[in-house]
C-alpha cells in the first residue's frame, strides 16, 4: 500500500514530478511511493490501479506548474474542466477521503487561482503548499521529504536519510568515547604508575628511577654499581620467582699462586 501518491498533469512539469517521485522512492522505498508511470505493472488496468492507489494513500502531492490549468484535452477545452480528467479525479478522491493533500508549486507557479478550479476542487486552494524550483532542487526535495517524514510516522520509520544521520551520530559518539579512553590511558601513563587493561596484567612504571616491579612475579632490578663490584647485585629472573646472583671479584696475586 503506497503512503504517498504523486499527482501531476501530462504536459505540465512532468520532469519535476519525476524528480520528486524518484527522490521520495530513494528515501522511503518504491513500495511507499505511487507514481503512475513506474508503479503500474504492464497489463494492469490503469483506471482500477489509479483509484485503488489514491484510496489507499495517506498523502497526495499535487504537482502544479505554470501550465497546469492551461493544458487542453482532445476536445480543445482545458483538461481540468472535464469531470473524467484523471488529474482532477485523483485530487477530488483524496480530498473526499480526508487524505493529506499538499500542492507542490513548481517554478513560476506562484499560487493556486481559485477562479480556474472547478467547484469540487476549490478546497485545493486552501491547502498549505510547498515550493519546488529546479535551481534549488536538492534543498527543495530534502525539505519535502522531511515534511512527509514528520507528518507521516510510517514514512519516518523507514526514512533512509534519518537512519544514515543516526548511524553517523553513533559513529561520532563511538569515536569520541574511544578518544576519551585513549587520552585517559595516556594521562595515566604520563602520570607514572597505572594499571593496563586487556591482555596485559601487572603494574607499569613510567621512566623508573629506582627498582621496577612488573608482571605476576617478583623482580629486583638493582642500580648499576661502578667500581670493583665487590658487593652483591640482584637482577631479574623469569618473573615467576627471584633469582639472586652473587658476583665476587677477587684479586689475583701472582706471588701467592691464586
Amino acid at each position: 500500500m503506497p503512503d504517498v501518491f504523486v499527482n501531476y498533469r501530462t504536459g505540465d512539469e512532468e520532469s519535476a514530478a519525476t524528480m520528486i517521485a524518484r527522490e521520495l522512492t530513494r528515501r522511503f522505498g518504491d513500495e511507499r511511493i505511487f507514481f503512475a508511470s513506474n508503479s503500474i505493472e504492464p497489463g494492469r488496468r490503469f483506471p482500477v490501479e489509479l483509484v485503488r492507489a489514491v484510496e489507499e494513500c495517506e498523502a497526495l502531492l499535487v504537482v502544479i506548474g505554470p501550465r497546469w490549468a492551461e493544458v487542453r484535452g482532445a476536445d480543445g477545452r482545458p483538461a481540468l474542466e472535464a469531470e473524467q480528467d484523471w488529474t482532477r479525479r485523483e485530487i477530488r478522491t483524496a480530498l473526499d477521503l480526508g487524505a493529506l493533500v499538499i500542492p507542490v508549486l513548481v517554478g513560476k507557479a506562484t499560487r493556486i487561482d481559485r477562479a480556474v478550479l472547478p467547484d469540487d476542487l476549490l478546497e485545493l486552494a486552501d491547502c498549505q503548499y510547498r515550493r519546488f524550483d529546479h535551481r534549488n532542487a536538492e534543498s527543495d526535495l530534502t525539505a519535502l521529504g522531511d515534511t512527509l517524514a514528520r507528518l507521516l510516522p510510517e514514512l519516518g520509520a523507514v526514512d533512509r536519510d534519518a537512519r544514515a544521520v543516526r548511524s553517523e551520530a553513533k559513529s561520532a559518539r563511538d569515536t569520541g568515547h574511544t578518544r576519551m579512553r585513549t587520552r585517559d590511558t595516556e594521562q595515566r601513563v604520563r602520570g607514572g604508575i597505572g594499571t593496563l587493561n586487556g591482555d596485559l596484567a601487572g603494574t607499569f612504571v613510567n621512566e623508573p628511577q629506582g627498582p621496577v616491579n612488573t608482571g605476576r612475579g617478583h623482580q629486583y632490578n638493582a642500580p648499576h654499581f661502578e667500581g670493583d663490584n665487590t658487593g652483591t647485585q640482584f637482577t631479574a629472573g623469569d618473573n615467576s620467582g627471584t633469582v639472586h646472583q652473587r658476583f665476587e671479584r677477587r684479586r689475583r696475586h701472582a706471588d701467592d699462586g691464586r
